[in-house]
């Protein structure tokens, strides 16, 4: 990831005491949810990367600990077993040993005759982060550098980090970011076919996405591709790693090569889990012993020492756009089916816009919400109440809630005054997959700015 500074430099004594010295059982909080809660393993663990090898998950992560590269092992992806050795334990001959912490975001394969590991270390000869590679028997490791020179080195392109795989029928690629951001060029995730084994490149890189939006900050990296709704997604992450304003961002194509389409909004932020997780990236895509997706990403701990690992569930919608559950998605109110009300120019309201006129026994607004999991969500509806009762006193309103034709409660609105946008939480019980959620006229006359699920 951009990490110019040492990547250990929060490190604490405080963060190395849980999971020190010995093979000890990292259990993740008795809260933790597949809607981001606690984090799975409590331990400095940045950019993890899971592989699935038989009935055990085997994941890596950035040097810390003293160790080139971490490992840790679960069979549920919530509970983790640190390992005590360094399953990289010498680089390539082409690495710089010094200064440490320079080894980052490992990526691991079984390559049919064994497991191969990328990794990001510093190139002595032209002291940019490039990417080498390394073969072990086992997922446990050991790794053994392969290779008198990195894989993947574009000096002149400020260099390579944050390898990762795909594999197209019996073609394996490599994915990664040149390093611009380290000399002021541009960043972009690059696509490389690469020998079955993942020692040799056998082709050219083809560019396919570069930062170009507000919120992507000064760069894009750690790309994640995988295939989804018969789509290519490729997730990302963005902005600055070390601190809140690390994002997880998407794209999606028909065609391997692109051209990709970027959401024009964010995944998962700190914002969008409700600071649950500070600084979400370094992000990886695993299917877990229930069959379904799941997300495994890094975020900050509370005070900002390590970078813990976390999971949530995943799901991809029509056309393979990413849902994570407990990251809140926006549905404007102006886009969602309008029954015998009237969408609004709408001062201060998000994109200028609102529903009002909800006057009638009949009128309604109809979301279409997409689900990664079934059971008990979070609905923030954005609403403005001007209402008065009969003697004129300003009063509360309220909307009945429906989910999937049945009737869910009442969602009431204090009052606030016409324009003036002010948001209230109620549970929503979806299923998973898609689900209609309705407000509908209930106590006077509340207006619809727009509601977040989650």
């Amino acid at each position: 990831m951009d990490r110019y500074k040492a990547v250990d430099r929060r490190a604490s004594a405080v963060g190395r005491v849980g999971c020190a010295l010995a093979l000890l059982l990292c259990v993740a909080s008795p809260q933790a949810r597949a809607d981001v809660g606690g984090p799975v393993l409590d331990h400095d663990f940045p950019d993890p990367d899971v592989v699935r090898v038989g009935a055990t998950y085997h994941a890596y992560a950035t040097n810390g600990d003293g160790h080139n590269i971490r490992h840790a092992t679960s069979r549920d992806l919530v509970r983790w077993e640190l390992d005590a050795d360094d399953v990289l334990p010498a680089l390539g001959g082409w690495a710089a040993l010094e200064p440490r912490g320079k080894v980052w975001a490992p990526e691991v394969y079984d390559n049919g005759d064994g497991f191969t590991m990328h990794y990001t270390a510093r190139d002595e000869a032209s002291g940019r982060q490039c990417v080498g590679v390394a073969v072990a028997d086992s997922a446990d490791g050991p790794f053994t550098p392969v290779g008198d020179r990195p894989l993947v080195c574009p000096d002149t392109e400020g260099g390579a980090i944050d390898a990762s795989s795909h594999t197209e029928g019996d073609q394996r690629y490599l994915l990664w970011k040149n390093d611009g951001n380290c000399c002021s060029r541009p960043t972009w995730i690059h696509l490389q076919p690469t020998s079955w084994d993942g020692t040799r490149v056998t082709g050219p890189p083809v560019r396919l996405i570069t930062g170009d939006l507000d919120w992507e900050g000064d760069l894009v990296e750690a790309p994640t591709l995988v295939k989804r709704a018969g789509r290519y997604v490729l997730l990302y992450s963005a902005d600055a790693y070390d601190g809140e304003g690390y994002k997880i961002g998407y794209a999606v194509a028909d065609r391997l090569n692109g051209p990709y389409t970027k959401a024009a909004t964010p995944l998962v932020t700190t914002e969008s889990v409700r600071r649950t997780v500070v600084g979400p990236g370094g992000q990886d895509v695993v299917t877990g012993p229930d069959g379904r997706d799941h997300l495994l990403f890094h975020g900050w701990s509370p005070l900002g020492e390590r970078r813990v690992m976390y999971r949530a569930d995943l799901g991809f919608a029509d056309g393979g756009h990413p849902v994570v559950r407990g990251s809140k998605v926006r549905h404007q109110a102006e886009r969602a089916v309008v029954h015998h009300a009237l969408v609004r120019d709408a001062d201060r309201a998000q994109e200028g816009r609102a529903v009002g006129h909800i006057d009638h026994a009949d009128s309604h607004v109809e979301f279409r919400v997409f689900a990664a999991s079934g059971g008990r969500h979070t609905l923030t509806v954005r609403f403005g109440n001007g209402s008065l009762d009969p003697a004129g006193v300003p009063s509360p309103a309220s909307h009945a809630l429906t989910v999937n034709g049945r009737a869910a409660g009442d969602v009431r609105y204090p009052h606030t005054g016409w324009d003036q946008w002010s948001s209230v939480e109620a549970p929503l019980d979806l299923r998973e997959g898609w689900n209609t959620v309705r407000l509908s006229k209930g106590d006077l006359y509340a207006e619809l700015d727009s509601v977040e699920v989650d």
